[in-house]
C-alpha cells in the first residue's frame, strides 16, 4: 500500500513537471511565435484612412470617383509591376509540368512493353528517368499515396497530389541529346508541326500551356451558405501572354518587332509583362501562392502564407498615393515634370511624340523614382489590373472599410495608373478606367498584393 502511494505521488510530480499550467486556462500552445515575413520584392503598405476619389476638377466629367474617406488594412504590394522574367517563371513551370506529365505516362507505357529483367526489376535510364516519383506498388510510396491512388487515380483527381511528378532529372531540350525514342515521341507531340514551322524551326506549341487550379468562393459561401462543394470553382486556362496585342491594338502601325521580341527576347526581361488577361493575372497569383507554400511544406514547423492576389481598387489608390494626402500623382501635386524639366513617368506627354519622356513603349519596371512607399511606376508605363469590378456608382455603394466591388459576373474590371500610351489625366491616382476581363492589351500589366497578418506593422 505504501509503495502504491509513493508511485502515485511520483506520477503526479512527473506530470506536474511536464505540464506547468496548474489547471489554469493558458490557451493552445503553439510550436513557435508567429511573425509576418515580408515577401521578396514587396513593400509593406501600412494601411490607414485616406480620402479616395477626385479631389481636383474632373476635366473629363465622368463623375464616377467622388471623394470619400475610407480605411484599408495593412498589406504587402509588389514594388514593381510583374516583369517578363517573373511571368516567364510561371510559364516555364507550367511547360515543364506538362512535359514531365507526358514523360511519366510514356515511361509507364514503355515499361509495360519492356517488362522486367531477370531479377524482376523494371528497366532504368532513358525515359524511365522521368517516371512518376511514386507508383501505387512502389516501396517508397507512403500509405497515403497508395490509398489515394487506389481510390482516386481513375477519377483523375489531381495527378500531382497522388503521383508526384519526377523533378529530380533535368529536362533535355536539345534534339541531339534526347536519350531514347520514347523521349523523342513525347517531345515531338508537344512542338508545332513541320507544316507550321518556318525555315524548319519548330517551337514549343503554346496551346498546351494550360494551368489548372481551384479556388473557394468564400464570399458567396458566407452569404448564401449550403454545400461547400457548390462554391469550389475550378479554372483551366492557357496562361501564355498574347503577343499579338502589339499588332492588334494599333491599326496602320508597324509594331511587328515588339510582337516578335517583347516577351521572347532576354533584353526585355525586366520590362513589365503585357498581353495578360485578368484571368491570367489571377492564375499567376494562385501559382505564386502555390510556389511559396510548396517550399514551406518542406520546412519544419512552417506556416502557410496568405494568398497572393490582385489589389482592390482602394488598396491600389492608397498605395499609389504613398501617404500623400490630396495628391494628384504618386509624387505629389503639380505637373508631370520635375523642377529641372525631367519627366516623372512614362506616358504620352505630347501628341505624336511618345519618346520625349525617354521611352517609345514601356520602360524597365524599376524606373523613375519610387513613391514614399517604395513603389515604382504607380503612374504610367503600364496600366494595372485590380480585383475590383467597374461600376460607375460603386463609390456611393461600397463600404468605407476595405471597400471593394468583387462581382465575378461583371466582366468589366478596373485598371489603374495609366500607361505609356495615355495622356496625363489617366496617370492621376484617382482616375478610373476599365477593361474587359477576357481582353489582353499591350498597355495593361499587373502587380500583386498579400494580406499582412496581425496589427503590429511598425
Amino acid at each position: 500500500m505504501k509503495k502504491a502511494a509513493i508511485f502515485a505521488l511520483l506520477i503526479t510530480v512527473l506530470y506536474s513537471c511536464g505540464s506547468n499550467d496548474r489547471g489554469e486556462l493558458v490557451g493552445v500552445k503553439v510550436k513557435k511565435k508567429w511573425f509576418s515575413e515580408k515577401p521578396y520584392g514587396m513593400a509593406l503598405i501600412p494601411g490607414g484612412s485616406f480620402t479616395m476619389g477626385k479631389q481636383d476638377q474632373d476635366i473629363i466629367g465622368t463623375m464616377n470617383a467622388p471623394t470619400k474617406t475610407v480605411t484599408v488594412r495593412p498589406y504587402y504590394m509588389d514594388e514593381t509591376e510583374i516583369t517578363n522574367n517573373e511571368y516567364k517563371e510561371f510559364v516555364h513551370w507550367v511547360r515543364d509540368s506538362i512535359v514531365r506529365t507526358r514523360l511519366g505516362y510514356q515511361a509507364e507505357f514503355a515499361q509495360m512493353g519492356a517488362g522486367t529483367d531477370g531479377n524482376g526489376n523494371a528497366p532504368s535510364g532513358g525515359i524511365q528517368d522521368y517516371a512518376f516519383a511514386t507508383t501505387n506498388m512502389s516501396d517508397d510510396a507512403t500509405p497515403y499515396q497508395k490509398y489515394m491512388y487506389e481510390n482516386y487515380w481513375s477519377l483523375g483527381e489531381g495527378i500531382d497530389s497522388i503521383r508526384p511528378l519526377n523533378w529530380e532529372n533535368d529536362l533535355i531540350w536539345k534534339t541531339e541529346e534526347y536519350p531514347d525514342v520514347d523521349y523523342v515521341e513525347v517531345m515531338d507531340s508537344l512542338y508545332i508541326s513541320r507544316e507550321e514551322a518556318v525555315d524548319g524551326i519548330r517551337t514549343f506549341n503554346t496551346k498546351f500551356l494550360k494551368y489548372r487550379y481551384s479556388w473557394f468562393d468564400r464570399d458567396n459561401a458566407a452569404r448564401k451558405g449550403g454545400n461547400r462543394k457548390d462554391f469550389v470553382q475550378v479554372e483551366v486556362l492557357n496562361i501564355y501572354p498574347d503577343t499579338t496585342v502589339w499588332v492588334k491594338d494599333f491599326n496602320y502601325s508597324y509594331n511587328d518587332p515588339m510582337h516578335q521580341d517583347y516577351f521572347y527576347h532576354q533584353s526585355y526581361g525586366d520590362y513589365p509583362v503585357v498581353g495578360v488577361t485578368w484571368a491570367q493575372a489571377n492564375a499567376f497569383c494562385n501559382w505564386r501562392t502555390k510556389k511559396k507554400n510548396d517550399y514551406l511544406r518542406g520546412r519544419k514547423n512552417a506556416t502557410q502564407v496568405p494568398d497572393f492576389r490582385l489589389p482592390t481598387e482602394a488598396e491600389w489608390e492608397y498605395a499609389a498615393r504613398g501617404g500623400l494626402e490630396f495628391a494628384t500623382y504618386p509624387w505629389g501635386t503639380g505637373g508631370t515634370t520635375s523642377d529641372r524639366g525631367c519627366f516623372l513617368a512614362n506616358f504620352k506627354p505630347v501628341r505624336g511624340n511618345y519618346a520625349v519622356d525617354g521611352a517609345l513603349y514601356t520602360m524597365e519596371a524599376k524606373s523613375f523614382n519610387a513613391n514614399d512607399y517604395g513603389l515604382y511606376n504607380m503612374a504610367g508605363n503600364v496600366s494595372e489590373w485590380t480585383n475590383s469590378a467597374y461600376n460607375p456608382s460603386s463609390y456611393y455603394m461600397a463600404s468605407t472599410m476595405n471597400p471593394n466591388v468583387e462581382d465575378r459576373k461583371n466582366k468589366r474590371k478596373i485598371t489603374r495608373g495609366g500607361s505609356w500610351k495615355d495622356v496625363a489625366y489617366f496617370l492621376e491616382v484617382s482616375s478610373r478606367d476599365y477593361e474587359y476581363a477576357d481582353t489582353a492589351r499591350s498597355y495593361i500589366g499587373f502587380r500583386t498584393v498579400q494580406n499582412f497578418i496581425g496589427t503590429d506593422n511598425k
